[in-house]
């Protein structure tokens, strides 16, 4: 199999192209996260596309709002992008704002989103660069009226001429897939008028069942053995041959074993098992050298 990893061009704009319906399209797409600090490419894909076979997400549901606590990954102050400084809101509320909104799709689809979830194209999420993770927000069409609900829980689009990138559910929503772009309005929702309103839910049962899936804490280093088998995650992808190639490059990279664990229609590549708590931190560094700094702990059983 071809190795398609390349470095990561800060900056540079991608074009995704697939076969819709026996009609070639086209669309201009951002690189949403935050490129990687190390030399390596982050992603299995070196540009985004349509999925080739996607399910019917028409019926897909709008994000529910709930009250839930800022995600402890990705609400940094300030960060910086490609040598451009952003601020994050201390809080969503009051937000709107009418812009341009991109979407992105399959490339991503399986990886960490600035959150540290995983992101799911088929879902309503969306991906912005100043709003609080998670913020709910209502995003319209501004040229039909559609419009759709979505979490954001990740960070870009890194182009100043937009305003939010829509996962591909919620592109599908408004219309705007196959022109690639379309002009919204973002209104940032207050989820506790939200239930209100709704005659939903206390916001205190809500935040206790439904609580944002955050990494793992990285095990100490005690040097003890300890009683489950550790892995570190690198990443989790709907294509098991780019599972396969991610494995082939990792088992050549690193002294330690690699498997893939298949669940629910993902392939969640893992280095290890790891003998202590003690060899984590030095893998981990091993993967950051090798482009991959988001690998977290996950035992035997995940």
């Amino acid at each position: 199999m071809k190795a398609w990893w390349s470095v990561l061009c800060a900056g540079l704009l991608l074009a995704g192209c697939a076969s819709d319906g026996g009609n070639r399209v086209t669309k201009e797409v951002t690189d949403t996260a935050a490129p990687d600090s190390g030399t390596g490419e982050r992603y299995a894909m070196s540009s985004d596309a349509y999925p080739q076979e996607p399910p019917d997400v028409s019926q897909v549901a709008d994000a529910e709002p709930r009250s839930e606590p800022r995600s402890r990954a990705g609400n940094k102050s300030n960060y910086e992008v490609w040598g451009k400084t952003y601020h994050v809101l201390s809080d969503s509320s009051g937000y709107d704002r009418r812009g341009t909104a991109s979407w992105y799709g399959k490339k991503f689809h399986g990886y960490a989103t600035s959150n540290g979830e995983i992101y799911d194209m088929y879902k309503m999420s969306a991906a912005h660069r100043t709003l609080p993770l998670p913020t709910y927000a209502r995003v319209t069409n501004l040229d039909n009226g559609r419009s759709a609900i979505v979490r954001v829980n990740d960070r870009g689009p890194f182009h100043s001429e937009r305003e939010i990138d829509l996962s591909y559910a919620a592109a599908a929503r408004l219309d705007i897939l196959d022109h690639g772009t379309g002009r919204v309005r973002v209104e940032a929702i207050d989820p506790e008028a939200w239930q209100a309103r709704q005659g939903g839910e206390s916001t205190s049962s809500s935040v206790a069942r439904q609580r944002p899936v955050e990494p793992r804490p990285a095990a100490q280093d005690d040097g003890r053995d300890t009683s489950a088998p550790i892995y570190l995650q690198v990443a989790a992808l709907g294509s098991p041959d780019n599972a396969e190639a991610l494995k082939d490059r990792l088992e050549g990279a690193l002294s330690q074993p690699v498997r893939i664990a298949s669940t629910a229609g993902l392939y969640r590549v893992q280095v290890g098992p790891l003998k202590h708590a003690g060899q984590v931190d030095p893998v981990r560094g091993q993967l950051s050298r090798e482009g991959f700094d988001k690998a977290f702990v996950v035992n035997g059983a995940d």
